[in-house]
């Protein structure tokens, strides 16, 4: 399965940096799932359960306050007020 890679920042500095497979979570306008490839867009994100899934089929998954979600070609980054693995 292709993979991306994925930056996710506090204020407390990187809480994940590496190849994901999937980051599912809920922007502003309802749920969404980011895959290798997937367009660049920008978007708020609502305080949700945040999905990380990884190349050997495990998922991560966090708690998040909210924040910001950028995809780029290069790399998906996302930044959160606060970010706490469950």
């Amino acid at each position: 399965m292709s993979t991306f890679k994925l930056v996710v920042s506090s204020p407390d500095g990187d809480k994940f940096n590496a190849e994901a497979v999937k980051l599912a979570l809920r922007g502003t306008e309802g749920d969404l799932a980011i895959l290798a490839g997937h367009i660049p867009f920008i978007t708020a994100v609502k305080p949700c359960d945040c999905k990380i899934e990884l190349e050997d089929g495990t998922e991560k998954i966090a708690h998040i306050d909210g924040g910001l979600l950028t995809v780029t070609d290069k790399k998906t980054t996302l930044l959160s007020g606060t970010f706490a693995w469950k």
